[in-house]
């Protein structure tokens, strides 16, 4: 018989006598916050007849069943038995038990007890229970096996953050539905919570509204693309693509089964040349837009005098928070340009009724921005949700309650706590994997520039020491952005994303005391290994000679 062993708790395997000498490092990722293991007691073993057993009554709790009886056939060739069991029946000897009622401050907490009848999982919700599978899933020995077997202990594990988060550009190049159903697994396997998903912007519009649908059959159309970084030069290849809101609806249901939340984002009121493309009369001149068929920062805005434009994009929110339940809507509010306002007899009329005066930290018009901010996020809040925008929307002033997520740098995240907002940091000095993660740039694929390697994502640190503690709890979360200007094929996404995503969840899920990078690059060869079983594409600068 072919036996494997692979401690959860120890970081060690365990293997039968006649190979007992034998030690390989091992763990997952992220580390745990609490493992205690008892070597004196008999471990788990995993097999073909163990069961599954969850409550029957519980639809969320069946699918981490099926989940854990997948992950556990995928990685082992073991498929476990999925038992539903009712509240009066006594855990069966050999099952995996799972079940919610811990009690903990984060929904997302979970105890995982390993003795040698079973594995008992309980969570304080049924993302905490999912949490434990993947720590489960992560621990186990990689290649077909008949039996496991599993070191007897305890893990108690919480996350740091209620925000975890990623982001995928789909605007600059299209991804298909498919594809962005794997992007989310793969936040699954690291923890995370939040998909933000960037669906219009200069260069194409992809959600479908439908009180507008021209924002789709022209905004997602461009007819061909600069080559490299704007060279002046064009590849003659049409591109475009745009999920259907019942596309847009499955993959928040995907989604959710993972217990990830789908963040929608609306770029307003700059980042909107598709829209213009589509529906001129939203811009301060009205004449013939296109689809950017270059990168950067157009000065191609919607007018900010108009009440129509206001209208225009308070209706697109409506089907936006129609499709996607989340709490958060992300509002954009980045890289606006005031040129076009300035010139603008609507945008300086606007101006003038709302008494709005260049200061000693803000011109008039980006005060400008702040009233369509504020508005904007007005009509959000009305509906019960929570509007979230990039830093500049601080610019000119807005109310506490709406979140900022902050990507100049650091700096915008403490300003931003200090003046009572929560906040999502996302500096694009550490955490924007589009930039190279070698800075032998030419063996890597083609990026924007930058350089943040998995090291330096390791090292940062979400919560500023120059806070006070009010300060500090407003930092709610924190996550890396992939813009895709230069990424157009779905492995290249994978390859910029995967191992940095690692180092990320580390940051995410752990105490700052229970980081160690040496730890971590020992724990990444097994994670390496279960990208290879995945079929991930990945970087490998930081993987070890096996």
């Amino acid at each position: 018989m072919k036996h494997l062993a692979f401690p959860l708790l120890t970081l060690m395997f365990v293997f039968s006598a006649t190979a007992s000498r034998a030690q390989q490092p091992a763990g997952t990722i992220p580390m745990p916050a609490v493992q205690v293991t008892d070597a004196t007691a008999k471990p788990f073993v995993l097999d073909g007849s163990t069961q599954i057993v969850y409550p029957q009554a519980n639809g969320k709790m069946a699918r981490n069943a099926e989940f854990l009886q997948q992950y556990i056939a995928q990685v082992t060739g073991i498929e476990p038995v999925l038992q539903p069991a009712g509240k009066a029946r006594p855990a069966p000897k050999n099952a995996i038990v799972l079940e919610t009622g811990l009690q903990a401050p984060s929904p997302e907490a979970y105890r995982m007890t390993i003795g040698s009848e079973g594995i008992a999982i309980e969570g304080a919700s049924e993302a905490g229970v999912f949490y434990a599978i993947q720590t489960l899933r992560k621990s186990l020995p990689i290649g077909n096996a008949d039996e496991v077997v599993l070191a007897a202990g305890q893990t108690d594990d919480t996350p740091r953050f209620a925000w975890r988060g990623m982001m995928l550009d789909c605007c600059r190049h299209f991804f298909p539905v498919e594809f962005v159903k794997k992007y989310i697994d793969i936040l699954a396997l690291h923890n995370c919570n939040r998909f933000h998903w960037h669906l219009n912007d200069d260069q194409g519009w992809r959600i479908e509204i439908k009180k507008y649908p021209r924002l789709t059959e022209i905004g997602s159309y461009r007819p061909e693309t600069v080559v490299g970084r704007n060279t002046g030069i064009y590849d003659g290849t049409p591109h475009s693509g745009f999920y259907t809101q019942d596309e847009a609806r499955e993959i928040v249901a995907y989604a959710a089964e993972r217990y990830i939340t789908v963040v929608p984002e609306i770029d307003m009121p700059g980042h909107m040349q598709a829209a213009l493309a589509a529906y001129p009369r939203l811009g301060c001149v009205d004449k013939q837009y296109e689809v950017w068929k270059i990168w950067g920062v157009s000065d191609e805005v919607l007018c900010a005098g108009k009440e129509t434009t206001i209208e225009f994009a308070c209706d697109v929110l409506a089907e936006i928070m129609d499709i996607f339940p989340s709490q958060v809507i992300h509002i954009g509010g980045d890289e606006c340009p005031k040129t076009a306002w300035e010139k603008c007899p609507r945008c300086q009329a606007r101006i003038e009724a709302e008494g709005l005066e260049d200061d000693a930290q803000h011109t008039a018009e980006q005060k400008l921005q702040s009233y369509f901010t504020q508005r904007i996020a007005k009509f959000v809040s009305d509906r019960g949700r929570t509007a979230i925008g990039w830093d500049e929307i601080l610019e000119g002033g807005i109310p506490e309650q709406i979140m900022v997520m902050a990507w100049r740098n650091r700096e915008e995240g403490i300003k931003a706590a200090r003046q009572g907002h929560d906040v999502v940091m996302v500096p694009c000095g550490t955490l924007y994997f589009d930039f190279y993660q070698s800075q032998d740039v030419a063996n890597e694929p083609f990026a924007i520039g930058g350089y943040n390697s998995v090291e330096k994502v390791y090292a940062f640190e979400p919560v500023p020491a120059e806070l006070d503690d009010a300060g500090k709890a407003h930092i709610t979360g924190v996550q890396a952005n992939l813009w895709v200007e230069y990424i157009a094929a779905p492995q290249h996404v994978e390859y910029m994303v995967l191992p940095r995503l690692a180092a990320l969840s580390e940051i995410q899920w752990c105490a700052p005391d229970k980081k160690d990078y040496d730890s971590f690059l020992a724990r990444m060869d097994h994670m390496f290994r279960l990208y290879d079983l995945l079929g991930y594409k990945y970087a490998d600068h930081i993987r070890r000679v096996e």
